[in-house]
């Protein structure tokens, strides 16, 4: 009898312990949305060319921070995204709170994969810029493909809708 209650207590305790381990095991998790295989650039300055707003803020140029920007520009079409960048800051600390140096440097930033700081700055550029207009819509463009790269469907609807708050109509002439 002594025998049988060890066999039976070392049974009971084995389906207590596979029992444990079949209420422990968790559902695998849901499956993630992919992530952006597009060029991401190509599409925030795609909404910048699409936002014909009747106002479109042009800044003056400064020579010395325009002949940086067409280096940075030539190194980017080039595939050297770091000294664009470099050459951005450069300008940057000539400018540091032009909105289209901060755009562009917020387009570099995703280029090289510096998500959030490329979110950063152009969260910067708007709040420093006309909040009209195309730089408006690279703006926010930028917020959406930051948010679709953090997986964050719900903001980057969020910021689709301000990019549509970019536009300002004409007023119609009769």
């Amino acid at each position: 009898m002594h025998y049988l209650g060890k066999g039976f207590s070392l049974l009971l305790a084995t389906s207590l312990l596979a029992g444990c381990g079949m209420l422990a095991t968790t559902p695998p998790p849901a499956p993630q949305p992919p992530l952006p295989t597009y060029d991401q650039v190509t599409a925030i300055r795609a909404a910048g060319d699409r936002e014909k707003s009747i106002i479109a803020v042009n800044p003056l140029r400064d020579p010395g921070i325009g002949a940086l920007q067409d280096a940075a520009k030539r190194d980017e079409q080039a595939g050297k995204y770091a000294d664009a960048a470099t050459t951005l800051d450069q300008a940057l600390k000539l400018s540091p709170d032009s909105p289209d140096l901060l755009q562009e440097r917020a387009e570099m930033a995703v280029r090289l994969k510096d998500f959030s700081a490329a979110e950063k700055l152009a969260h910067k550029s708007w709040s420093l810029g006309p909040r009209l207009g195309p730089l408006c819509a690279r703006n926010w463009q930028t917020i959406v493909e930051m948010r679709l790269q953090a997986r964050d469907h719900a903001g980057a609807e969020t910021a689709r809708k301000w990019v549509g708050q970019c536009h300002k109509a004409g007023i119609p002439r009769y």
